[in-house]
């Protein structure tokens, strides 16, 4: 309660200090936008915002920048959302199933073994699909500018190897604020835990979860691994990040401004990809040095165990939008 407290004063003493200075000033003829992210500074995701901000000086010829804040200096993916939709923020980078409450059609990437591949995925996000999803979230003031690889979420535990989904049943699996989620770990005969990424480690640790499932960058660098000695890549969900700016700072630049923010941003995807990749082989090379058993999970199982997740859906408009996205596969 005390942590709580503490953080809820410090967000509270932040949003009247920025109130102040706005989301994005203006230094020494400069365009400066804030950016905040809750992850660690040797995240790929961290590393391709800063080769974003220096495409962007070199595009604008030092008239823009970018600020970022780490390691959720600013809050949660939710509090910052809330700082950029009131103004107090200028960008941020959210998951996208974190934003399904403001763009219902961002579920459809928390829908377990719908891409065949990541090939298959990237041709969706890089499709008018995949732009008029970053455009649904304007009427709630976020715009997406675009997308980050996140990789594939997989299930990691404190007691055993979870290789089927019967290896789920009895077990408490931390999820993510997101009702897909839960809803996927309650099919597969889990119970769906949501807990902030913040407070996992601490979870896992006092055996609040037995589990939670993510990325191999994501398990290695939150140090999960220290008490979770069982991962299994199963692969279940491919859920890309999101690079989102509020729409009072979108339409405060001009043409020439927002395509050199655009160009940055996708620069920094194409970079962020290959971050990614090597981020990915360095995580699972680490973990293993470190005493978690790595194994492959028979997907097939985990697939036919929520097959209803994806055929309830027929007839409604997620329903199209996943038949638009099975045509993409390659």
């Amino acid at each position: 309660m005390l942590a709580n407290a503490t953080r809820t004063i410090a967000l509270n003493v932040l949003l009247i200090s920025v109130i102040f200075i706005t989301a994005c000033g203006e230094k020494s003829g400069e365009r400066t936008i804030r950016l905040a992210h809750n992850l660690d500074i040797q995240h790929p995701v961290h590393k391709a915002m800063l080769y974003m901000n220096k495409r962007l000086k070199l595009h604008s010829a030092d008239t823009m920048q970018l600020e970022i804040y780490s390691s959720g200096q600013l809050g949660s993916e939710r509090e910052v959302l809330e700082l950029l939709q009131i103004g107090t923020l200028g960008m941020t980078k959210v998951s996208a199933s974190s934003i399904e409450a403001f763009v219902p059609a961002m579920k459809v990437f928390s829908l377990p073994y719908l891409f065949s591949s990541q090939e298959h995925l990237w041709k969706t996000l890089n499709s008018d699909i995949g732009q008029t999803l970053l455009e649904a979230g304007i009427p709630f003031r976020i715009r997406g500018l675009g997308y980050y690889d996140a990789g594939s979420r997989s299930f990691y535990s404190t007691k055993k190897q979870i290789l089927s989904p019967d290896d789920l049943r009895g077990m408490k699996i931390r999820v993510m604020s997101s009702q897909s989620a839960v809803n996927m770990v309650n099919t597969m005969g889990g119970s769906a835990t949501p807990v902030s990424w913040g407070e996992l480690y601490t979870a896992l640790q006092q055996g609040v979860v037995d589990g939670a499932e993510n990325n191999p960058p994501s398990f290695y660098l939150s140090k999960h691994y220290e008490v979770s000695k069982y991962y299994t890549l199963d692969e279940h969900t491919s859920i890309p990040d999101v690079i989102v700016i509020g729409t009072h700072i979108w339409n405060q630049l001009n043409a020439q401004e927002q395509s050199w923010l655009q160009l940055a941003m996708n620069e920094s995807t194409e970079h962020q990809r290959q971050l990614w990749q090597e981020a990915t082989n360095e995580a699972l090379i680490a973990v293993k040095a470190a005493g978690v058993e790595v194994r492959l999970a028979d997907k097939s199982r985990f697939q036919q165990s929520v097959s209803d997740l994806i055929t309830v859906h027929q007839g409604t408009e997620l329903g199209d939008l996943i038949f638009e996205i099975q045509k993409l596969e390659i």
